[in-house]
């Protein structure tokens, strides 16, 4: 009698701390490991389990099951837990869970049933009881659809993963789920977004709908999502937009719409994206982009254009006026002509975009947009496919990457008759080597009544602009100066 009174007596003088430790450690199941601190975690993964352990410790804050053989959870599986707050079923054969089966755990904040291929189907009142539940993972299952009234008793319910499934659209259970802020739906099989189907949802900050079979986006079905920051709409079939597709969404910081098949970008898709920090167009098949379609995305950083069919960007689609971030438009069949000198003079005050290659006109193709010169006469720009002064052509003066003197085709312009050059009824006065161009144009000029012979280049050329005689040849004059003897004759043609 003596030694059970001590024992008791020392067993009250004990820590509460202390025995709450030595409780759940009494309790922890078979081929499970029990963790020492008093809200203990019961490790419980990779043991070959085909069936739950008959008990769990009562002080039990975390329970991993993962990567199990369990097939069935039968209502109140897991008895009363009142401290459980996390729970994980990952990677188990799970078909059939029961209606109640998660009673008793009052302050289950996270539960993860993901990797389950064999649950196709959810019960209204699968998750009775949960009213303090977070974060729902039931990612890579086999659903098809769930049930309307499933998360009734959720009202705490903040992120849902519901990844590679099966859904065709968008379950409406998520509709009016005012404290929702994540949804995760990428890859499933969504073939469309239909007005009604995120409606009430003014707290989602994330929503992905990334690598899903999306071909139509019905109108104002974005209206309520006016606190979200990130969307993925990125890989799948949409062809268009609604001309107010994300019309009040002022908050969102990041838009993916690559890897669609867009071919048009309307100026109204983005007019309200102030915050907008990083938008993704790549991967489509755009070939035009209206004017001012950037022009109120004064917060955007990152703009991703690359891998489309665009040949041009003229100033008033884009004008960078608060642009400081990167510009991505590689992987496209640039038509480097006057259009895009902006674009180059761009590039070489911020160097924030590169790798612009050109496929036209065939004068500069191969050639970078940095490397293209281009050329003005009276202030006008020059096509290259006019006038073919590019960082291309070597002509034994210098080699590729080498910093090249532009002509001063203003300069030679003033030689024409009336400019500042000529006298009157005198020939423009030239220098000496004004005068060694002349020699060079000698050899290949007729005499008069004679043809006159289309001069070029091997690689960048000086090619008929259809000047007169004596601007031609101030040019080529200008030509000679600045490359020598890297001018060569080709065959002569009919004026």
């Amino acid at each position: 009698m003596t030694v059970i009174t001590f024992t008791v007596s020392v067993l009250c003088l004990l820590p509460q701390v202390v025995l709450a430790r030595w409780a759940c450690m009494r309790a922890c199941p078979p081929s499970c490991t029990c963790t020492p601190e008093k809200n203990c975690s019961v490790l419980c993964d990779r043991s070959r389990l085909a069936e739950l352990p008959g008990e769990f410790p009562c002080e039990a804050a975390a329970i991993n099951l993962d990567k199990n053989a369990l097939k069935f959870l039968s209502e109140r599986a897991f008895g009363t837990l009142p401290s459980l707050k996390s729970l994980s079923l990952e990677h188990n054969n799970i078909s059939f869970i029961t209606p109640g089966a998660f009673k008793g755990l009052p302050n289950l904040v996270e539960l993860k049933l993901a990797n389950n291929d064999y649950i196709s189907y959810l019960h209204t009142r699968t998750f009775t009881g949960l009213k303090k539940l977070v974060r729902l993972d039931l990612s890579n299952c086999n659903l098809f659809n769930l049930p309307d009234r499933i998360f009734i008793e959720q009202p705490a319910l903040k992120e849902v993963f519901f990844f590679e499934n099966k859904f065709r659209r968008i379950p409406g259970t998520f509709r009016g789920m005012e404290n929702l802020t994540h949804i995760y739906l990428e890859r499933c099989k969504i073939e469309a977004v239909a007005y009604n189907s995120l409606l009430g949802l003014s707290r989602l900050k994330f929503l992905n709908l990334q690598e899903n079979r999306i071909n139509v986006i019905h109108d104002q079905s974005f209206q309520d999502l006016l606190r979200l920051e990130n969307f993925f709409l990125n890989d799948n079939q949409l062809t268009d937009l609604p001309r107010s597709a994300f019309k009040g969404l002022s908050c969102l910081k990041m838009l993916n719409l690559g890897g669609n098949k867009l071919i048009n970008v309307s100026r109204t898709w983005f007019s309200d994206l102030v915050e907008l920090e990083v938008l993704y167009l790549d991967r489509n098949q755009l070939v035009n982009i209206e004017e001012g379609t950037f022009e109120n995305l004064t917060s955007l950083i990152t703009l991703h254009l690359n891998s489309n069919n665009l040949t041009t960007l003229p100033f008033p689609v884009f004008q960078p006026v608060y642009f400081l971030g990167r510009l991505f438009l590689f992987r496209n069949p640039w038509e480097c002509d006057c259009s895009l000198e902006w674009l180059k003079d761009w590039m070489e005050s911020y160097k924030l975009v590169r790798d612009i290659p050109c496929a036209s006109p065939s004068s500069v193709a191969g050639l970078d947009l940095a490397e293209v010169v281009f050329a003005k006469v009276n202030g006008t720009c020059l096509d290259p496919g006019e006038l073919n002064l590019t960082t291309g052509v070597v002509g034994g003066r210098r080699h590729h990457g080498e910093p090249l003197q532009q002509p001063d085709l203003q300069a030679a312009a003033a030689g024409a008759p009336g400019g500042d050059g000529e006298r009157d009824g005198e020939p423009p006065q030239r220098d000496a080597a004004g005068a060694r161009g002349g020699a060079a144009l000698r050899g290949g000029r007729r005499a008069t009544g004679q043809r006159e012979p289309n001069l070029s280049l091997e690689h960048g050329s000086v090619a008929h602009v259809g000047f007169d005689r004596t601007i031609r040849e101030s040019l080529l004059s200008l030509w000679y100066e600045n490359f020598g003897d890297g001018v060569c004759f080709l065959t002569d043609s009919e004026e």
